[in-house]
């Protein structure tokens, strides 16, 4: 029997991280005395690898203003969360889902551009590590909408493309679901919007949680 497998993004799926996210960008981008960027703008580079990030959000530069971008970002998060700065809630009804799934003998996996160890501490705050059996960052993979993350998930959970969904709040997560050849929801509590979802592959869209476990219903 293939096991059916739900795979979350986790920052504007799972918790709502935008607060953080853009402040610490913020401090990266003047502490190298660059414009700082909007916070919309920074929400549309949301869910790709820090590297991709900063390439997208400054085209123009050398690949090594790109890579030290990345890194201050990486150590400037730390510092924020280490000053109590760094708050990442789950999304109302989020928590209902994981169980809703579990009743239904879904397997649970994340995608996300988080490191291994922003997913761990951002899990482990919520108490939901081990609901998950596959965890894929952007530690370990090219970054979305590659679609090595869920293959490598589709494998540690011994799912197939027919019994697998990606469920995340970008058009990367939904371009990275189309790539892998999976279903592809979006939600619409996140950080694109609906019209670049659907853009993007979105097979559906979700606008609360509670949506979801019957939207997945049919994969069986």
């Amino acid at each position: 029997m293939t096991n059916r497998l739900a795979i979350f993004d986790c920052d504007g799926t799972l918790v709502d991280s935008g607060a953080n996210i853009c402040l610490a960008m913020e401090e990266c981008f003047a502490r190298a005395d660059l414009p700082v960027p909007a916070p919309e703008r920074t929400r549309s580079v949301v869910g790709l690898s820090l590297v991709e990030a900063m390439r997208a959000m400054l085209p123009g530069a050398e690949p090594q203003v790109h890579a030290a971008l990345a890194e201050d970002y990486k150590h400037t998060f730390q510092r924020l969360r280490g000053r109590g700065l760094v708050e990442e809630p789950l999304y109302d009804g989020v928590s209902e889902l994981i169980d809703e799934l579990d009743r239904g003998d879904w397997l649970l996996g994340v995608a996300t551009g988080k490191s291994d160890r922003g997913l761990s501490l951002c899990l482990d705050h919520h108490r939901l590590s081990h609901r998950f059996v596959t965890l894929q960052t952007a530690d370990r993979h090219p970054s979305k909408p590659h679609p090595s993350m869920i293959e490598t998930a589709m494998a540690e959970a011994g799912a197939v493309p027919e019994t697998t969904v990606m469920i995340g709040d970008t058009s990367y997560d939904m371009a990275m679901a189309r790539a892998a050849g999976v279903l592809g929801i979006g939600v619409s509590w996140g950080y694109h919007a609906r019209e670049e979802l659907l853009a993007a592959g979105a097979d559906y869209i979700a606008d609360h949680p509670s949506e979801i476990a019957e939207l997945v219903s049919s994969l069986r």
